[in-house]
Parts: structure tokens; C-alpha cells; sequence
């Protein structure tokens, strides 16, 4: 590690931080390690679809990211990603690009484990899509536009996922996907 101070304030971020070049990480700084679990030497020069749940997961959200990271250079969501153990937890994330002109090509990005805020509960992949939209405040057929799915079908999601966390109507549901207090 270089000591400019650059390089200090990367490093010991109290934010998870990751340098990344076409989805693979160049360096990860200290809380990154920590959150992800194992040692630093392991990330260097890994690809981040390493960390996601699935590879489905790894391709969609990084579609969605692209798409979006071409008109505004930067993206952020909050998913799922997989810890180095294999276990599951919510990450806030959060990138920027340094090339615009190829969003992926190089970019800084950060993640934040919030698993304390978010229930851990077994979701699919279209689950946590619908999950994500619904507590940004969209409606069923906005939902549904957005994943190019029938409003019925994200109504169907949503009654499971109201079943998988025990909610009897949207809004508990989505104070419970969001960790408000009830």
C-alpha cells in the first residue's frame, strides 16, 4: 500500500469500498474485507460475481446497472450479495464510474452491510425484485412495467412475500423489507 494520503483514506474508510475494473476487483480497502469476510489478499484481481447469490443474480443487476450507469455515471440499489463463507446478507451499494464512456470499465464503488435493518428471508430472484420496486414506493402495474411482468403476476408476488414475512397488509410489508419500527 502506498501511504499518500489518498491511498489512507481509501483503505480505512469506515464505508466497504471497492476499486473495480469490468465487474472484477483491482482492491478492496479494510471494512470491505471485513463485511465480505476472509483476507485481503483474496480480493484482489476477483470478480464480483463472486459475491452475488446467483450468476441470473450477477447478469440482471448488472444490466439493470449498465442501463442506468449510461445516462448517469453512477448506480445504487440494495440487494442481496453473498459473504465469502457463502452467507447471504442485504448490501446497500452504491457505485461510480470513472468512464463514463464504458460505465464498467473502471469504477469506485461502496457497500454497506445492512443486513441489521433487513430481515433475512429466503427470496427468489423476481421476489426481490418486486420486494426492491414495492419499497421504492411503486405501484403493482408500475412493477410491472418496470420487470416487464403482468400486474397480476407482481400481485402474486406480492401476497408471498407478504405469507414469507408474516405481513397482513403492503404497508407493514414494506416496514418490515425497509426495517422501520411497526
Amino acid at each position: 500500500m502506498n501511504d499518500s494520503p489518498g491511498d489512507i483514506a481509501f483503505f480505512n474508510a469506515p464505508i466497504g469500498l471497492a476499486e473495480l475494473e469490468n465487474r472484477v476487483i483491482r482492491r478492496a480497502n479494510l471494512r470491505f474485507v471485513r463485511t465480505f469476510g476472509g483476507g485481503a489478499a483474496e480480493y484482489v484481481n476477483r470478480p464480483l460475481r463472486d459475491f452475488y447469490p446467483s450468476e441470473a443474480e450477477f447478469e440482471r443487476i448488472g444490466a439493470r446497472g449498465l442501463a442506468v450507469m449510461r445516462r448517469t455515471g453512477e448506480y445504487h440499489d440494495e440487494r442481496i450479495m453473498r459473504r465469502a463463507d457463502g452467507d447471504l446478507f442485504w448490501c446497500r451499494v452504491r457505485g461510480q464510474s470513472l468512464t463514463p464512456e464504458d460505465p464498467f470499465r473502471h469504477g469506485i464503488w461502496s457497500f454497506a452491510d445492512i443486513s441489521d435493518e433487513r430481515p433475512m428471508v429466503r427470496l427468489t430472484p423476481r421476489e426481490r425484485e418486486v420486494a426492491i420496486l414495492t419499497c421504492r414506493g411503486l405501484s403493482a402495474k408500475e412493477v410491472g412495467a418496470e420487470l416487464e411482468l403482468s400486474y397480476r403476476t407482481v400481485e402474486t408476488h406480492r401476497a408471498r412475500l407478504l405469507e414469507k414475512f408474516g405481513a397482513r397488509k403492503l404497508p407493514e410489508l414494506v416496514a418490515k423489507l425497509s426495517g422501520m419500527p411497526l
